[in-house]
């Protein structure tokens, strides 16, 4: 399966919770924090929802 790389680049201060928890949820807890995951669609649900708020960038 595909992978992608998840940057957090702006702040979770000020958002909903809901937000908060899916940034927790994609394993992003500080800013500038990467992650590598398999792009399933849930994963890429949640990327959808915060997507203002973290860079995605396809991996080979």
């Amino acid at each position: 399966m595909k992978k992608v790389k998840i940057t957090q680049v702006k702040s979770g201060i000020d958002r909903s919770e809901r937000q908060k928890k899916t940034l927790v949820a994609l394993g992003l807890k500080k800013l500038n924090a990467s992650k590598e995951v398999e792009a399933t669609p849930q994963i890429l649900g949640m990327i959808q929802k915060v997507s203002h708020l973290v860079k995605v960038e396809e991996l080979a």
